[in-house]
């Protein structure tokens, strides 16, 4: 980074103002009702600071409007944008989920078509209902060995092209939970070539940036938008993301129109300034930090193949169309050699040594090394993982009886389903009924049935199967399935 350039990312404007309205001293006749920390609970006092109750204060004319952004809000997202190549970058303080809604309702009308990978965030499904697109659903590959989606290839997409020349749009996810990349680049050049948007779900890269041995952030690649988690690898507040715009294909106003309908009039001040110096932070020291946690997953990774009965996929496994890059500070480890499932891994891991995963799935455990980890964590959990694999080893490897049922038949949209009457039916009875809800099972996070498409026996099989092994079903308002609810 050029030192002009640098100098002025080393502020951060909303944590400034915030800051100066608190020493300012005016008398409180306004929201929150703590009133800058004066009447808050002792327990109130323990989770926040006493600092951080005076600042905890919204909506004042020295703090800027989220929604009509002109002073240190403005700042803050243009110096954002600035550090990561983007030509506009939004504040989002209801998460990913927010940015993702916003996304996809500043690109796409309704009626639009509109690609999605099989194994899109949840989210994506909800964005889809509030602008009353149409999905077409594009299969991910698959690597049954693992038990994960990877990502979507080229081709794949190439294909769904031709095939749908009215889609608008492809949102997709890179890197997927595990780390997996798609081939950006090339994806970019076939949808634009086609006037379609490339519309990346990027909750797991927002560290990308930084590390020239990580796959290239989407913004990089020629993503038209990309949502960043934040909060998930980098140092703001949980609930805080930004939503990335590249101009051209997509306007900025329309993006802030779609973000301000979606978002809170009362945004707390507080995730505000996390984002901001989340940004400061990565521009003091990000190269520095993220290539700690780069250094440190590789040890590991190499120290868990070292371990009997365990395993960590790296770069070596990134040889197809659909997965080009990894994110290597995602650590997988399968665990089935040793007889356990993800599930059972988990609990032990949590319980009997204090340490808890990312996530867990049928095959695999997944942890997460961020800038935050350092030498001792990590020894720690190769100590740990060294200690499971030989005292909980069972006879044989685990493996699973079912496999992912096939994409099920398109009744109805996600929205007609959604705003649809319904009822509540046994799950073991429902084959050949329209599902009204989302099931699905995170990880591995591709939907076994969106809102619209026709449940089959497959279907029923496969999350039986998952929630016999401890997986948690994601969606449906009954998450031990004994009734689904479907369409009348």
């Amino acid at each position: 980074m050029r030192n002009s350039r640098r100098k002025g990312q080393l502020r951060a404007p909303v944590a400034e103002a915030m800051k100066a309205y608190a020493e300012d001293g005016a008398l409180a006749f306004h929201t929150p009702g703590h009133k800058q920390g004066l009447g808050a609970h002792r327990l109130l006092r323990e989770l926040v600071t006493e600092q951080g109750l005076r600042e905890e204060v919204s909506l004042m004319e020295e703090l800027d409007d989220l929604h009509a952004p002109g002073t240190c809000i403005r700042e803050a997202q243009e110096l954002a944008a600035a550090l990561y190549g983007a030509d506009a970058a939004f504040f989002m303080v209801n998460g990913t989920t927010g940015a993702i809604h916003a996304m996809l309702m500043a690109a796409l009308q309704p009626g639009d078509t509109v690609l999605l990978p099989r194994n899109a965030h949840r989210s994506m499904v909800g964005g889809v209902i509030l602008v009353g697109a149409h999905p077409m659903f594009l299969p991910p590959e698959i690597d049954d060995e693992l038990g994960i989606a990877m990502g979507l290839s080229p081709e794949v997409v190439e294909r769904a092209v031709r095939e749908h020349p009215e889609a608008k749009a492809l949102a997709m996810v890179s890197p997927t939970y595990y780390g997996v990349a798609s081939d950006l680049r090339r994806i970019a050049e076939i949808l634009h070539a086609h006037d379609m948007l490339l519309l990346v779900d990027e909750a797991h890269g927002a560290h990308l940036k930084f590390s020239g041995e990580l796959p290239v952030q989407a913004m990089d690649a020629g993503a038209d938008m990309a949502a960043q988690s934040t909060h998930k690898l980098l140092g703001s507040m949980t609930q805080s993301s930004l939503l990335l715009v590249r101009e051209g294909r997509v306007q900025p106003e329309r993006v802030q129109n779609a973000a301000s309908l979606l978002q809170t009039t009362s945004p707390n001040q507080l995730l505000l300034a996390s984002l901001d110096i989340a940004r400061l932070q990565m521009a003091e020291a990000g190269e520095r930090l993220v290539g700690r946690a780069v250094r440190l997953a590789e040890e590991l990774r190499e120290a868990v193949n070292g371990i009997g009965g365990l395993s960590s996929f790296g770069r070596e496994r990134m040889t197809t169309p659909g997965a080009v890059a990894l994110d290597v500070t995602k650590v997988t480890v399968s665990v089935r050699g040793i007889g356990v499932s993800g599930a059972e891994a988990e609990q032990l891991l949590r319980h009997a040594y204090g340490i808890q995963c990312e996530l867990a799935d049928a095959y695999n455990v997944l942890f997460l090394l961020s800038y935050a980890d350092t030498q001792r964590e990590i020894g720690r959990l190769r100590d740990v993982l060294e200690d499971m694999a030989e005292k909980h080893r069972k006879k044989g490897i685990f493996a699973m009886r079912c496999r992912m049922p096939g994409i099920p038949l398109a009744v109805k949209s996600p929205r007609e389903a959604f705003f649809a009457s319904s009822m509540a039916v046994p799950f073991e009875e429902s084959v050949g009924r329209v599902a009204a809800e989302q099931v699905m099972f995170y990880p591995p996070g591709i939907p076994v049935l969106c809102p619209g498409e026709e449940i089959t026996g497959e279907c029923v099989e496969y999350v039986r199967e998952m929630l016999g092994l401890g997986i948690r079903a994601v969606g449906p308002r009954d998450v031990k399935l004994d009734r689904i609810r479907v369409m009348e």
